[in-house]
């Protein structure tokens, strides 16, 4: 039956993709990959031989209404991005709420997405909180942060290597130093490491070790 299908692959370690996820990527028509040359790695191990397109941020908007298409004429296709959960932080909501619109049937599978890893080892209370993703860079930044540092959850951002600095240093400025927060990164990944501290004790240790790879930042809400 035609649909579509939202499905999650590893952050990291390629042991973390599910048995289902791999059965649906060899049975669907259609796979959608933020990039194919990483995506294609992945296939490739699991002796995946779907046909692949691209679907990213740059040209998703263009491929909505073509996508809708095929699947209304009979096609089973499956999202994928580079790592994780699609939507999260990455395409997929476009395509998924026109599906919704049309009433094309839309199957999301679980697996690994990096906020809940981090969450839960970050130490911090994880009953209620409030996911950001990224921050804004420039314009609306401020204004955010100045909402935030009232939030009484537990909150999760995601953040580049090359702006965990400037980040974490924002944190002190608007949240406190003396704030306690987690910064996981490289998850799944051999050189895996999550640091716990204050704001500032972070940020020191990362002023002195510059970070590398994916990172997610858990910070505690007001108490």
């Amino acid at each position: 039956m035609s649909k579509l299908y939202i499905v999650p692959t590893p952050i990291g370690n390629l042991k973390d993709m599910t048995y289902r996820a791999v059965e649906v990527l060899k049975e669907v028509d259609l796979i959608l990959a933020e990039d194919t040359r990483t995506s294609g790695k992945l296939l490739k191990h699991y002796e995946i031989g779907t046909q692949m397109q691209s679907h990213h941020m740059h040209n998703e908007h263009q491929m909505v209404d073509n996508l809708v298409q095929k699947i209304k004429n009979g096609m089973r296709i499956a999202l994928i991005s580079d790592a994780g959960t699609p939507a999260i932080s990455d395409p997929g909501f476009l395509l998924t709420r026109a599906c919704v619109e049309n009433n094309i049937e839309v199957d999301c599978l679980p697996g690994a997405t990096a906020f809940v890893p981090a969450l839960v080892n970050s130490g911090l209370p994880n009953d209620k909180f409030v996911f950001e993703g990224f921050l804004p860079v420039k314009k609306g930044r401020q204004t955010r942060l100045l909402l935030l540092a009232d939030e009484p959850r537990t909150m999760i951002f995601y953040e580049s290597p090359h702006k965990l600095i400037k980040t974490l240093s924002h944190f002190c400025e608007y949240f406190g130093e003396d704030r306690a927060l987690s910064v996981s990164r490289e998850l799944t990944k051999l050189y895996e490491e999550t640091i716990r501290g204050t704001a500032k004790v972070v940020l020191e240790h990362y002023t002195n070790k510059p970070p590398k790879g994916e990172i997610v930042i858990v910070v505690s809400g007001k108490k």
